[in-house]
């Protein structure tokens, strides 16, 4: 009987065991989905819609392929096609009802050939015109490196890459901007192809085998103990069967007598075999996928809103017939803010090195451009002089992007060197004047000592830009260089001196009444000096805070005309800044002038507060160097 039920185990736990790995096997579902497309147009760009990487749940994976170089970007939907601009491109989309992606050519503007009124001469003409065009077509600029892309990928021929891009995400691909983009694309979705019950039926075959083992070595030693014929044994006395004589020790030792250790050896070496083959069946069914899933029961099944709520939200809803209000945009995301960062770090420790103003301009302009270009031609005159201190990169203690409108954009952050704790963090206004345009460092101040920073909204959200006239502060933005210009050259005099708070105002003693009566004081009796402040050409950069304050940004010049007063001559002192800038090493009886910039962030608070402007960084350098015209 024990060999039957053996038998029967045996073969319940090869059925079992099958089964669990067919699952695995033969009837396995395939774990993702894809869709293709072959792009066969010439345009520079391909697009893949929102549409398109939302045709199945899940995470893309992107395979591109072409004849050369492919560049994979993506970004805000907006930001892609502001990008791309009026150039053509090709839409790649998703076709519900059939199941496939889609292509079509998009060009913004049209040329229309049947102009009414062309002479019918012309036309010849114009299409070799086209032709001439379409031999010899203009560079189209490369998408490679901009700080519009949430991120970017570039490889040789093919690239595939997983992303797992939101609604309102568009892919850009493109070769190098001038050839055609790649003409294959690949997009391929996950499925989920677990097999639940694949790893219970293994395990289940497998402890039916060892069942069975267990019944064919119980069987097999039962048999060995009731094996052999039955004789006729005499009887000894009151007719019990006499046993026979047992041989002696030595006997029994001679004869080897070593059947019963030999069944327990081949008894010990079949239990063996259920022990090394269960952790080798076991192992085939370790993955998750292979057994069901518990953790994602749910913890209640109350509703996560009382009844009534709901039905007055739904109520009003469809009561409600006015649009909604467009979704808030930063023009960053933090990630992207960091990598931008990086990059700006990076090209400003190189271009320092080697001190290239033409170059300078790819990432700096306004009042940070003309400080770091003075400071390149003072240093090749100067090699001693230090340069302006570093852009670092990470981290950043700040970050608050303009709620994107459009163009230009801009974006406010603190920087923290890691390196030096002590040099001051480092405020930034990054402005991106266009689409195809990198953002470009406007400001650059270092932040006073315990700045009192207010709280900004978070990056996700932003903040909007302030009107400089708007008349909700203490003081419209817009005049807030002009007055703190005014403080500076009269001090406690000025007439706007009672909107700023003094204490920590550290510039005031350096470029204020102090510092200008100090460099009168140095100065022969032979000599005058005088001085004049103005705003400077750049723009006004104002950023709302929590609290209904802004965050200002503003640039003023300080000029200083040092003039002969007995008839005689003046000039700058050799080997200073001023004559290694203005190249003008001789006398003057005109004079001389220096020209100082001077970058400023202020705190401005709502209108109503019993709080004064705040000065949180600035920075100052020498910009200008001339004689007195």
């Amino acid at each position: 009987m024990r060999f039957v039920l053996a038998i029967l185990a045996f073969a319940a736990a090869a059925v079992l065991v099958g089964i669990g790995i067919a699952q695995r096997t033969v009837f396995l579902e395939p774990d993702k989905v894809s869709l293709g497309a072959v792009v066969e147009n010439q345009a520079s760009y391909t697009v893949l819609t929102p549409e398109a990487l939302a045709a199945n749940p899940g995470k893309q994976t992107i395979t591109v392929s072409g004849g050369g170089p492919v560049h994979l970007a993506y970004g805000r939907t907006e930001d892609v096609l502001s990008w791309i601009g009026e150039d053509p491109y090709v839409s790649v989309g998703y076709d519900g009802e059939a199941g496939e992606l889609t292509s079509e050519v998009v060009v913004a503007q049209p040329v229309d050939d049947n102009t009414p009124g062309t002479p019918a001469t012309d036309e010849p003409q114009a299409d070799e015109e086209s032709e001439s065009a379409e031999a010899e077509p203009d560079p189209a600029a490369s998408p490679v490196g901009s700080d519009l892309w949430l991120d970017e990928f570039t490889g040789d021929r093919t690239l595939t890459t997983t992303v797992d891009v939101p609604e309102g995400i568009t892919v850009l691909v493109s070769s190098d901007g001038t050839a055609p983009a790649p003409g294959r694309i690949v997009v391929a979705w996950p499925l989920d192809n677990a097999t639940p019950w694949a790893g219970p039926l293994i395990a289940g075959g497998a402890l039916l085998f060892i069942v069975g083992i267990v019944l064919v070595i119980s069987g097999v030693l039962a048999h060995r103990r009731s094996r052999g014929p039955r004789r006729n044994l005499p009887k000894g006395p009151k007719g019990k069967l006499m046993r026979a004589p047992r041989p002696p020790r030595s006997q029994r030792a001679a004869l080897g007598s070593t059947g019963p250790s030999r069944s327990a050896g081949r008894a010990k070496r079949i239990a063996l075999l259920p022990v090394l083959l269960v952790p080798a069946i076991a192992l085939s069914a370790c993955s998750s996928d292979y057994w069901p899933d518990l953790s994602s029961a749910p913890e209640t099944t109350a509703p996560a809103t009382p009844v009534e709520t709901a039905a007055e939200g739904e109520a009003d809803e469809a009561e409600s017939t006015e649009p909604e209000a467009p979704a808030v945009v930063p023009a960053v995301t933090v990630p992207q803010m960091e990598r931008i960062m990086r990059r700006v770090a990076v090209f400003t420790t190189e271009v320092d090195a080697a001190a290239d103003a033409q170059q300078l301009a790819e990432r700096f302009t306004g009042p940070a451009y003309e400080a770091r270009k003075a400071n390149y031609a003072i240093r090749k005159s100067l090699p001693d002089q230090a340069s302006l201190p570093a852009i670092p990169a990470a981290p950043l203690t700040l970050t608050l992007p303009q709620q994107a409108t459009g163009w230009p954009r801009t974006v406010l952050t603190i920087a923290k060197n890691n390196d030096d704790e002590t040099v001051a963090p480092t405020a930034l206004v990054l402005r991106q004047e266009s689409p195809r345009e990198n953002y470009k460092v406007l400001y650059a101040t270092a932040l006073v000592p315990d700045a009192d920073v207010p709280e900004v909204a978070p990056a996700s959200i932003g903040a909007p830009p302030i009107n400089p006239e708007f008349k909700g502060l203490v003081m419209p933005t817009g005049q807030v260089a002009p007055a703190y210009a005014d403080v500076l050259l009269k001090g406690d005099e000025s007439e706007f001196a009672q909107f700023f708070d003094p204490e920590g105002d550290v510039i005031r003693q350096q470029l204020g009444v102090e510092g200008q009566k100090a460099i009168a004081d140095d100065l022969p009796d032979t000599a005058d000096v005088a001085f004049s402040n103005e705003p400077g050409d750049s723009p006004t950069v104002a950023l709302a805070t929590n609290d209904s304050g802004a965050l200002v940004t503003v640039s003023i010049t300080q000029t200083e005309k040092v003039t002969p007063n007995d008839g005689g001559t003046i000039g700058f002192k050799e080997g200073q800044p001023g004559a290694a800038l203005s190249g003008f090493d001789e006398k003057s009886a005109k004079g001389v002038q220096r020209v100082i910039g001077i970058q400023l962030m202020f705190y401005v608070p709502a209108v109503g507060s019993e709080e004064q402007i705040r000065l949180l960084g600035w920075s100052e350098s020498l910009i200008g160097a001339s004689e007195v015209k």
